[in-house]
């Protein structure tokens, strides 16, 4: 009985999240791409330049456990043991975070999530619709290069730093990605990740000043 008072209630606050979130026309944007695409750096641009929350599920997850919080142990056990967290915990983390921010953020970055389709969906359904999905589309030699550079140079080396493991690892990317992609075709923009970081950055503008027109939160058009 308790669970059930205690889904309910979740549900409640997710659906007043939603309401809100389209009443104050808050953009949410996906941001996907594999390792070493660059799309942390984009990020971060987006951040500086439209006052937009970053957010990524593998940095909440990483602070939950850092917290020492009960959730936090759990999380830890979790991925100590080498199993995935469920979906319905990275969730909570996404929509506490969101909420948290509500009100003083000109809109979500969400990176790296969703890594498989039914997490889009569950997030959609749970969270709120994602307004635009942008994919950084790069060469699977090109991250494969980047992420060995990346490696070499850190100051921890990790066992699975190795070019068979890293390529395994964009294969299963590239499968799971390619089914979210199909699934939100009509609110996707792939943007060729291997130019230049400004010229990258131009396209990125572009997209977002037109949303944020749509969203009615900018002047400009599209």
């Amino acid at each position: 009985m308790a669970m059930k008072k205690e889904a309910q209630e979740k549900e409640e606050k997710a659906e007043q999240l939603r309401r809100a979130q389209a009443a104050a026309g808050i953009p949410i944007i996906w941001i996907l791409g594999g390792p070493g695409c660059g799309k942390g750096t984009q990020c971060a641009k987006i951040v500086e330049k439209y006052g937009f929350t970053h957010l990524s599920s593998g940095d909440l997850l990483r602070d939950e456990v850092a917290s020492g919080s009960d959730k936090g142990r759990q999380l830890q056990e979790i991925m100590t043991s080498g199993a995935l967290v469920p979906n319905a915990e990275v969730l909570s983390l996404l929509n506490a975070a969101i909420g948290r921010a509500q009100g003083s953020s000109n809109g979500f970055l969400i990176d790296g999530y969703p890594r498989e389709k039914n997490q889009g969906i569950a997030f959609e359904d749970q969270i709120a619709p994602a307004d635009l999905v942008i994919y950084f589309e790069c060469a699977e030699d090109t991250m494969v290069k980047r992420i060995m550079a990346r490696a070499a140079a850190a100051a921890v080396k990790r066992a699975d730093d190795n070019e068979a493991t890293i390529r395994s690892r964009l294969n299963t990317f590239k499968q799971n990605t390619s089914a979210i992609l199909e699934l939100y075709s009509d609110k996707t923009l792939t943007i060729n990740a291997e130019r230049d970081v400004d010229i990258i950055f131009m396209e990125v503008i572009t997209a977002i000043d037109c949303l944020m027109a749509k969203k009615g939160r900018s002047a400009k058009a599209c």
